[in-house]
């Protein structure tokens, strides 16, 4: 029984130039393959057969066990961010768009303030838009820190650890989330999770 690293919803080489083809060999294929066989290492040892991503996040959150956490934490959140992207041209539409309308202005304000919220976010970790009863809600967590395990129903996430962006931006994080935020969103994916079920699309069970 393992995990798997889960394929990316396009090729690698789709959202040039905005990431690189070689920016996915490396965060796709290395770090987040890393967590994953990190995860798979403990499963035996920490009786996780069986249980499903969401599940052994929920154990590691509820046990205080942080190295289970981290890397588990890791796998969803970039199951999940793998989704929100998709290459240039999408714009949001419908019941999206209304919220989007009804909260920020406009699509570009939304922009700004999110990605304004990764760029101020110290350290490591992730800018989230969710959605907070009715309404659209930015927040960041830090690390491998999810909203999942707050209550919050996740619509997008932005990674901002340095290794999403270093090869393509080197240090310029600005860049990378107003580049990322303003061009290649999957605002289809971001549509589908205003039923609440974006934490289902980003779990997996044990092959």
């Amino acid at each position: 029984m393992a995990f798997e690293l889960p394929p990316l919803p396009f090729d690698k080489s789709a959202l040039e130039p905005h990431m690189s083809a070689e920016t996915f060999d490396y965060h796709h294929g290395k770090h987040h393959k890393a967590y994953v066989d990190k995860v798979n290492g403990w499963i035996d040892e920490k009786s996780l057969a069986g249980k499903s991503l969401v599940e052994v996040i929920n154990v590691a959150k509820d046990t205080g066990d942080k190295g289970l956490f981290n890397n588990a934490a890791q796998i969803w959140n970039h199951t999940f961010f793998w989704n929100c992207l998709a290459p240039a041209g999408q714009k949001p539409s419908g019941k999206l768009a209304s919220l989007i309308e009804e909260g920020f202005g406009s699509t570009d304000e939304l922009v700004k303030k999110l990605a304004a919220e990764a760029v101020g976010h110290f350290a490591s970790g992730w800018a989230w838009l969710v959605l907070d009863g009715d309404k659209l809600a930015i927040t960041s967590y830090h690390d491998a820190d999810t909203p999942i395990v707050h209550g919050a129903k996740p619509l997008l996430t932005l990674d901002v650890w340095e290794h999403a962006y270093y090869i393509d931006y080197r240090n310029a994080r600005p860049k990378f989330a107003e580049t990322v935020l303003g061009n290649i969103i999957n605002w289809d994916f971001v549509a589908q999770n205003l039923d609440g079920q974006g934490e289902s699309r980003a779990d997996q069970k044990q092959a």
